[in-house]
């Protein structure tokens, strides 16, 4: 008998532990974002380029990855908890290196975007942003390189680039520790 107390006695200790222990964790990506927020509007992101479908692109890309990835659900309507908005600012091509004969064998393509998360209220929601930008609004750059004679177009490096900015910019959208 004595035996089975110190073995109850054993467990209860240890469950104690545990249970204090892991007071403040929370297991999962639920705790890397606000709970006080629960909806997201995004508008069309507005594009400076004069290339077409850029920001209805991103737009797309932004919304899959905030589905995907937080537990926010994004809404078609401006009273939502949070509005996200964007505007690709630059849009550039460059060639990094060229065959003897002028050809161009490595092209660069860069987007950079503006972006600005707030609340209902006008709180901005990503100040303190790892960027030393206004804190109404921070800047993403993204680069990717195609090869022309690979079959790679200024098109798909556009959408690598564009799915590279999604992940960005929200992975800002992460509470900061």
């Amino acid at each position: 008998m004595p035996r089975i107390s110190r073995l109850s006695l054993s467990c209860l200790a240890m469950l104690i532990a545990l249970g204090t222990g892991c007071a403040g964790y929370q297991i999962g990506t639920r705790s890397l974002y606000r709970p006080d927020i629960r909806t997201v509007y995004v508008p069309m992101f507005e594009s400076d380029s004069l290339r077409r479908n850029l920001g209805e692109r991103l737009t797309e890309a932004v919304v899959k990855e905030i589905e995907l990835k937080t537990p926010y659900k994004v809404v078609h309507r401006p009273d939502a908890d949070t509005i996200l908005t964007a505007r690709i600012t630059t849009e550039t091509k460059r060639v990094v290196a060229e065959q003897v004969d002028d050809i161009p064998r490595n092209i660069e393509a860069d987007l950079a975007v503006e972006v600005s998360w707030h609340d209902r209220r006008g709180e901005y929601l990503m100040q303190g942003a790892r960027f030393s930008f206004a804190p109404a609004a921070f800047s993403v750059a993204q680069t990717t390189d195609f090869t022309p004679e690979g079959g790679q177009s200024v098109a798909t490096a556009h959408q690598e680039a564009i799915q590279r900015l999604a992940e960005q910019i929200v992975s800002q959208m992460e509470s900061r520790w």
